[in-house]
């Protein structure tokens, strides 16, 4: 009967993600756009992060306390860039991609325009969504977050990060779109760098926001769809023309 259970629980869990993502498909496929169904993770990271640490600490001018018999800390190692752990995995900016793949199976999207289809909105906070997309030649990180910046009003938080420098970040842009019952809100910046930390650009609030009722607004059976376009910036073209 366990084994009964389990085996009718896994297909009832996959029935529900091809029903999924054939009404996304059915609703996009018009576009020629890819589609890709993104469960939700609850964010484990309750203990201070070293992102975190660091902020709090330049923000009393108060170094961290140096002890002799620490290692030194290679500049050129980035700590794990995946916001869902306090993950204590470091590496090379090059073989991020990797270890986001391997260790935490985030899944990769290649295409110019997708679409990212978040399920079962109606979690409670905290809650992540977060998906790469492979565009241009780069890796970005896309990342959508259910949070309570205020207690009892919980806002989503949508963000694009490219696995890469701050200055390759400034070559590009993205457009974040919601389309539905004939409205339509789009949000266009340009990508932060992966090194400058996703809480920080959620706490900053330079991301696309939304509360609760706007997003209910654009969601459908409790899934948000949110279409993706990565460009190069007009400064990068211009130069490259010359």
């Amino acid at each position: 009967m366990l084994f009964f259970t389990q085996c009718f629980g896994a297909v009832l869990d996959l029935i529900h993600l091809r029903f999924q993502h054939y009404k996304a498909k059915r609703v996009f496929s018009a576009a020629g756009q890819l589609v890709c169904v993104v469960n939700p993770t609850h964010s484990l990271k309750y203990a201070p992060t070293r992102c975190a640490a660091v902020q709090a600490s330049t923000e009393q001018d108060i170094l961290p306390p140096c002890h002799h018999h620490e290692a030194v800390h290679d500049p050129q190692l980035v700590p794990c860039t995946c916001p869902l752990f306090s993950c204590p995995w470091e590496g090379h900016l090059e073989v991020v991609v990797s270890h986001l793949r391997q260790t935490h199976r985030i899944n990769i999207l290649q295409g110019a325009e997708i679409v990212f289809l978040a399920t079962d909105m109606h979690l409670p906070a905290p809650t992540d969504w977060i998906i790469m997309h492979s565009c241009l030649g780069h890796q970005f990180l896309l990342v959508l977050r259910k949070q309570e910046k205020y207690e009892g009003h919980p806002q989503f938080f949508a963000t694009m990060m490219l696995i890469g420098t701050p200055t390759q970040a400034n070559n590009f842009t993205y457009r974040l779109e919601l389309n539905r019952n004939q409205r339509r809100l789009k949000w266009e910046a340009t990508p932060r760098s992966i090194l400058e930390c996703v809480d920080s650009v959620i706490s900053d609030g330079d991301c696309l926001v939304l509360n609760t009722s706007l997003a209910q607004l654009f969601s459908d059976n409790g899934s948000l769809a949110i279409g993706i376009v990565i460009t190069t910036s007009k400064v990068h073209s211009s130069e490259a023309e010359m």
